[in-house]
C-alpha cells in the first residue's frame, strides 16, 4: 500500500508537450515546452508504429532543446509529440537487489522477474558528499590478491584505478576481487562491455558465489552513448544506497574510459569543441563528479558513518599509453593506481601487475612497521633485477659482480611465483606478508 501511495504522489497533474523540429544524426531538436525543460530533463518521443523513445535534454540552441535518445531514432518523424516527464532520473533500490543483473534504467535483465521498489528515491546524478562532512578511510581491506595486498594495500573507502590495455586481464582481476574481497556487497558496472562477454563474466568469471552478493549493471558497447553513460551513474547510485544501509560496499567499474568515450559522443553531438584527442571539456568535468561519489560516507548528525564505498575503476589505456588524457586525468583524481602491462602478460604471469609502477596513496600508513620493511626489501630486490634484466637475459651479466643483483637473480623465480596467482586462488593479507618474508629470508641465507 505504501508503494502505491508513493506512486500516486509522484504523478504530476500538469502534462507538458513539445514537438520534434528536426533530427540531425543522433541529435533531436525540439520546440515548445521550454519552460519545463532543463539540461538533464527526461522526455518521451512518440514514434510511428513503435513504443515511445526515451531521451534526455543535453543542451539548447536558440529556441530549441537538443535531445539525445536512449535508443535508435528510427520512427521519429517531424512534428512528433514529445511528452516532458516531471520526475528526474532516479531509482528506488532495496536490499533484495543483491544477486540481480540490471540495465542502465534499473530494469532487470536476468529473467528473474521484476525488482522490488523501495521508498526512498536515489538520483542517478547525485553530488558527492561534501569534503568537510565525509569520514576518513577506514582499516585496510583484504582483497585476496597477493600483489595488491602487499604492494598496493587498500583501505576501506579508498579509490584505486586499474590501468591496462585491452586483453591484459582487467576483467579477470575484477572478478577475483569481486569473489574474494572482504565486504558486504559488490556493485559491478560493465560499461561498454562486449556483448558476448557479459554472460561469460557473470557465469564463469564472477561465478554463482560472487553474484550472490553482487548487483551487476550492464550497458554493452552497441547501446547508445547516453545509455552507456547512465549505466555508470546507475552503478554509483546503487552503491550509495547500500552505503546508506551501513553495508561495506566494493564498487567495481569496467571501464571509466568507455564512460569518457560516451560523454565525448554526447558532447560532440551537442556542439562542444573537441580538445585533446577529441575529448570535450565536459568529459574532464564529469570524471571527478563520478569518481568522487565513491569513498567514505558522510558523517551523520549523531557522529556515525554509513558504510564506505571502496572503488576500483579500470582505465583502458589507448595504445598502451599510460599518459593518454583519460588515464592522466583519472590518475590525478584517485587514491592510487594499479598498472598492468602487456609485456608481463605475454610471459604468462597473471595478474600482469607491474608492482614497481603501482602506488597506493594510503601506504605506508596502513602497514605495520615490519610489513613496511618487507615491502621496501621486496621493492629493492625487484628494482635491482628490473634495472639489469636485459643484460641478465642475454647473458652479459656475470654473477659475483654485484651482491645485490646476485641476490635479486636468486630470488626472482620465487618472487615471480608469488606475484602470479590463479583466478580461483585467494591469499589472506597476513599470509601474503609472511609468505613474502620467507622468500626474502631465503635470499639472505
Amino acid at each position: 500500500m505504501r508503494n502505491l501511495v508513493a506512486a500516486v504522489e509522484r504523478i504530476d497533474p500538469l502534462v507538458v508537450f513539445g514537438r520534434v523540429a528536426a533530427v540531425n544524426g543522433l541529435l533531436i531538436e525540439a520546440k515548445g515546452g521550454l519552460t519545463r525543460l532543463a539540461v538533464g530533463a527526461r522526455v518521451e518521443i512518440t514514434r510511428l508504429r513503435d513504443v515511445p523513445l526515451a531521451a534526455e535534454v543535453v543542451g539548447f540552441r536558440e529556441a530549441r532543446a537538443l535531445l539525445m535518445p536512449f535508443g535508435p531514432v528510427e520512427g521519429v518523424a517531424p512534428g512528433a509529440e514529445i511528452r516532458i516527464l516531471s520526475e528526474g532520473a532516479n531509482i528506488r533500490p532495496t536490499l533484495a537487489w543483491r544477486g540481480r543483473i540490471i540495465d542502465a534504467f534499473g530494469e532487470p535483465i536476468d529473467g528473474k522477474g521484476p525488482l522490488p521498489q523501495g521508498q526512498v528515491p536515489y538520483p542517478l546524478r547525485a553530488a558527492p558528499p561534501p569534503a568537510h562532512a565525509r569520514g576518513r578511510v577506514g582499516e585496510r581491506l583484504d582483497l585476496g590478491v597477493r600483489s595488491m595486498n602487499v604492494f598496493t594495500t587498500c583501505c576501506r573507502g579508498q579509490r584505486l584505478g586499474v590501468f591496462a590495455g585491452s586483453g591484459v586481464g582487467k576483467s579477470v582481476l575484477l572478478s577475483m576481487l569481486a569473489r574474494e574481497a572482504t565486504c558486504d556487497v559488490v556493485v559491478v558496472g560493465l560499461i561498454g562491455e562486449r556483448g558476448r562477454e557479459v554472460r561469460e563474466f557473470i557465469e564463469e568469471t564472477l561465478g554463482e558465489a560472487g553474484l550472490a552478493r553482487a548487483v551487476v549493471v550492464v550497458a554493452t558497447s552497441d547501446e547508445p552513448a547516453l545509455k552507456r553513460r547512465q549505466a555508470a551513474y546507475m552503478t554509483m547510485a546503487v552503491a550509495e544506497f547500500f552505503r546508506d544501509q551501513d553495508q561495506e560496499v566494493l564498487c567495481l567499474m569496467d571501464s571509466v574510459t568507455r564512460f569518457a568515450m560516451a560523454q565525448r559522443e554526447i558532447g560532440l553531438a551537442a556542439g562542444e569543441p573537441p580538445t585533446t584527442k577529441g575529448y570535450t571539456p565536459t568529459v574532464f568535468t564529469e570524471l571527478p563528479k563520478l569518481l568522487e561519489r565513491a569513498g567514505p560516507g558522510p558523517v551523520r548528525p549523531d557522529g556515525s558513518e554509513g558504510g564506505p564505498i571502496t572503488g576500483l575503476f579500470t582505465v583502458l589505456v589507448d595504445g598502451d599509453d599510460h599518459n593518454e588524457p583519460i588515464a592522466d586525468a583519472v590518475r590525478g583524481i584517485l587514491d592510487g593506481h594499479i598498472v598492468m602491462e602487456r609485456a608481463i602478460a605475454e610471459r604468462g604471469r597473471f595478474p600482469a601487475i607491474n608492482v614497481l609502477k603501482s602506488i597506493s596513496r594510503t601506504m605506508p600508513g596502513c602497514q605495520r612497521p615490519y610489513e613496511r620493511e618487507i615491502v621496501s626489501n621486496a621493492r629493492q630486490t625487484l628494482s635491482a633485477y628490473s634495472n639489469m634484466e636485459e643484460l641478465i637475459r642475454i647473458g652479459a651479466y656475470r654473477m659475483g659482480t654485484d651482491p645485490q643483483i646476485d641476490r635479486a637473480i636468486r630470488l626472482n623465480p620465487a618472487l615471480e611465483q608469488f606475484l602470479g596467482q590463479d583466478k580461483d586462488e585467494a591469499t589472506s593479507l597476513d599470509e601474503c606478508f609472511s609468505t613474502l618474508a620467507d622468500i626474502l629470508n631465503q635470499g639472505d641465507a
